[in-house]
């Protein structure tokens, strides 16, 4: 029972390589992904402003 990878969790009616139709794009799997895993998007990017604003801070309070 291993946990299947983030490739095998794309949809079967995603676009087959085709010549008349093209992959979707890294942007749009991102996103499309973002959507699906609503909870877990927000939280990286609240770690991830708290992480920046944290850092400009504390780079502002040393160089003063």
């Amino acid at each position: 029972m291993s946990n299947p990878s983030p490739i095998s969790e794309i949809p079967a009616e995603s676009p087959v390589s085709d010549s008349k139709e093209k992959k979707p794009s890294y942007v749009k799997l991102a996103m499309r992904n973002m959507v699906r895993k609503r909870g877990t998007s927000i939280y990286h990017f609240a770690l991830t402003t708290i992480g920046l604003l944290t850092a400009l801070v504390g780079l502002a309070y040393i160089t003063r």
